[in-house]
C-alpha cells in the first residue's frame, strides 16, 4: 500500500502560483501527470486584487489567459506546448471578441478547442477556459 502512495505521489504533482488567482474550492490550479499538464478553469480575476478586471469579454478573456500562462509557466509549459483547451461563455454572442484575444495568444498554430455556452459561470465571469499542455520530459515547475 505504502508503495502504492508512493508511486502516485511521483505521477501526480500538484502545481501552484502566487501568480495566478488561487483555488477557490477543493481542486488545484494545475496537476501534471507523466508529460501532461491539466490546468484548471481559470475566470478572470485579477491575482493581484482578487477582482476581477474591469471591462467587457476582451478584458475578461485577456486575464484568463494571463492566468492560464502564470499557471503553466509554474509548471515549466509555455503556452506553445498546450494541445487542448475548453472555453466556457456565459453568452455565445461573445465569441468573436473571446476569439480576438484568443487568437493573439496563440498564433499561427492553436491548440484543439471546444467552445460551449454555459448557463452559469463561477462570480458570474463572462468567461472561463481550461486547458491540457505536453511537457517536455524532464520539465520542472518554477513554483510560484
Amino acid at each position: 500500500m505504502a508503495a502504492d502512495i508512493a508511486s502516485l505521489l511521483t505521477v501526480k504533482q500538484i502545481i501552484a502560483t502566487d501568480r495566478a488567482p488561487r483555488a477557490i474550492g477543493p481542486y488545484s490550479q494545475a496537476v501534471r501527470a507523466g508529460n501532461l499538464v491539466f490546468a484548471s478553469g481559470q475566470i478572470p480575476i485579477d491575482p493581484a486584487t482578487g477582482e476581477f478586471v474591469a471591462g467587457g469579454i476582451a478584458e475578461q478573456t485577456d486575464q484568463v489567459l494571463r492566468n492560464l500562462t502564470s499557471v503553466f509557466a509554474a509548471a515549466g509549459v509555455e503556452l506553445n506546448q498546450i494541445v487542448k483547451t475548453t472555453v466556457f461563455l456565459a453568452d455565445m454572442e461573445d465569441f468573436a471578441a473571446m476569439n480576438e484575444v484568443y487568437g493573439r495568444f496563440f498564433g499561427a498554430q492553436p491548440p484543439a478547442r471546444a467552445t460551449v455556452q454555459a448557463a452559469r459561470l463561477p462570480r458570474d465571469a463572462r468567461v472561463e477556459i481550461e486547458a491540457i499542455a505536453v511537457s517536455e520530459p524532464g520539465a520542472v515547475a518554477t513554483g510560484s
